[in-house]
């Protein structure tokens, strides 16, 4: 149906039900603002960076006590479990977030 045409009565309610479920379906689907996606990319960004410091942080205290005479770097092993901690909590977030469990 071209658009200088009127519709046949008969096609009307057809075509308004269209339109409604159209609505219907735009409504619910909402489309979130590209500041709702940079503040959930900077809330991931911290969920993974503070543990990942912190563990950094922990670690190098733990060398300078010169804890089992240095075989081991605790600064790097509580760096990536910080690290790990940091994307499984974000993971888990982001999981949460998207609805699906």
């Amino acid at each position: 149906m071209s658009r200088n045409q009127k519709p046949h009565k008969e096609h009307l309610p057809e075509i308004v039900e269209k339109k409604h479920k159209k609505r219907e379906q735009a409504q619910q689907e909402k489309k979130k603002p590209i500041f709702f996606g940079l503040g959930m990319l900077g809330m991931i960004g911290w969920t993974v960076a503070a543990p990942a410091v912190l563990g950094a942080l922990i670690g190098r205290r733990l060398d300078e006590l010169h804890l089992l005479d240095n075989r081991m770097s605790w600064t790097l092993t509580c760096l990536f479990a910080g690290l790990f901690l940091g994307i499984v909590v974000a993971w888990h977030w982001l999981k949460k977030e998207s609805g699906s469990r």
